[in-house]
């Protein structure tokens, strides 16, 4: 068992908490997204994109291909025009929070003649296929949508549940036992600072950093130092990542208040966590709002 100090701020977060707390929503199923031009709109619409991640682009009308424009071409290890395709691949150098307009006109001449893309930079997630419709769609493709739409109202539904039946319980050990998500083998602890590895790119420092699991959980606990005269540091959101690719499904990331410059705070994400979670090594990523986002690898959990 780790320190009986960490123990009880992590029973309040399995538990549930309040502060900065935030669910994340983000399940790692991809969906198409579809955007619809219209004839008079000069409406901008925004995609998510991510360095090292591809996102396509997939038009009903033929490009004129030299009539295509990015803004930062060079911050973009892939660019690739097809007729009716656009694939792209932002380079590492794009930092999350930018945003980069893609320009593409349309080789017919008619109405719209051209559309406009705000291309945002996302810490770890990108859409990865956005249909672009400049005439009528079919009937098959609201038909779809309309199977993804039903498959997302579930899967929030779900989530409401669960969250639901975790405020109805009692906190402390009795809630942690009478949700399952801790067993008679209690919640096993384990020190990273030796093993832990941070990325320099954040100016962000990591002090000290903690992994836990439970029957059914896990959560990473990291004291994060913002050095003086650098702007407030709260986390955003997070994900958990092994080397085959695959996610643990974030459930919460907790911080009690915004790290003012010189000092230091606490950040506890909880993740989903499947039996052989243990057998695996991950990256944790947290981003906030704004371009430092911090990446720590060889996360492992007892």
């Amino acid at each position: 068992m780790y320190s009986p100090t960490w123990v009880v701020p992590l029973l309040f977060l399995l538990v549930g908490g309040t502060a900065l707390a935030q669910v994340e929503r983000e399940d790692g199923v991809q969906t198409t997204r579809r955007i619809e031009l219209a004839e008079t709109s000069n409406t901008i619409s925004e995609v998510q994109i991510s360095a090292g991640l591809s996102s396509v682009l997939l038009f009903d009308s033929e490009l004129a291909r030299e009539g295509v424009e990015l803004e930062g071409r060079e911050h973009f290890s892939l660019l690739e025009i097809g007729q009716t395709v656009i694939r792209l691949i932002p380079s590492p150098y794009q930092r999350p929070g930018e945003r980069v307009l893609l320009t593409v006109r349309f080789r017919d001449g008619a109405a719209p003649r051209q559309a406009s893309f705000l291309l945002k930079v996302h810490p770890v997630r990108a859409e990865a296929i956005v249909e672009v419709y400049r005439q009528k769609r079919t009937l098959e493709t609201y038909q779809e949508e309309l199977r993804e739409a039903r498959a997302e109202a579930l899967r929030c539904q779900n989530e409401n549940a669960r969250l639901l039946a975790e405020r109805d319980v009692p906190a402390g050990l009795i809630g942690l036992l009478a949700t399952g998500i801790m067993d008679r083998k209690g919640v096993a602890g384990r020190d990273l600072r030796v093993a832990i590895r941070q990325g320099a790119e954040s100016g962000v420092e990591v002090i000290t950093v903690g992994a836990y699991r439970t029957a059914s959980r896990v959560a990473v606990d990291a004291i994060i130092k913002v050095p003086e005269g650098q702007q407030p540091w709260t986390a955003s959101g997070a994900a958990l990542k092994n080397k085959s690719g695959k996610e643990l499904r974030v459930l919460r990331v907790w911080q009690q208040e915004p790290i003012a410059p010189a000092s230091r705070g606490r950040v506890i994400v909880e993740a989903e966590g499947p039996p052989d979670v243990a057998d695996h090594v991950f990256s944790l990523r947290l981003w906030e709002e704004g371009p430092r986002d911090i990446t720590l690898g060889n996360v492992s959990f007892p």
